[in-house]
């Protein structure tokens, strides 16, 4: 899969979280794709699981061995997250913040990213603006729609 297919179902798997959530949908940033390449690119060579410092843009990270791994799988991981938010007290947590920055209602941009070596992955997505700021939580994240 090029890398160009790769991210276009990554967005459509956020595009699809974001409406049950009444978020719009998000556009790919050629600059944010870069950015979240060359991450990818460096976990990969590091063997590591960390976030970038100071960048300016949220950011997601994934790793998977095994079979076959898509970029749905990488979001749907994120999402799942929904399980474990507390609506009562929208705030950050440390188990949720993939979730809220999927959904982040504020967040516009989307740059993906992955690097793969036999049947390791790494997907990095970068956000713009970025999400999971405190305070703003019950005006970025809505419940789902049923």
């Amino acid at each position: 899969m090029s890398a160009q297919e790769f991210g276009r179902e990554v967005l459509n798997a956020h595009n699809t979280y974001r409406a049950l959530h009444d978020a719009k949908p998000l556009t790919l940033s050629p600059k944010l794709n870069q950015l979240a390449t060359q991450w990818a690119q460096h976990l990969l060579a590091t063997n590591s699981m960390q976030h970038r410092q100071n960048s300016g843009y949220g950011e997601n990270i994934y790793m998977a061995s095994g079979g076959n791994l898509s970029g749905t799988d990488a979001v749907r991981s994120w999402y799942n997250e929904i399980n474990q938010y507390n609506w009562q007290r929208p705030s950050f947590q440390m188990n949720t913040g993939h979730f809220t920055q999927v959904v982040w209602k504020n967040s516009t941009e989307l740059g993906v990213g992955f690097a793969k070596r036999g049947n390791t992955m790494f997907v990095v997505c970068n956000y713009n603006p970025p999400g999971n700021y405190n305070n703003m939580y019950r005006e970025n994240v809505s419940p789902r729609r049923h």
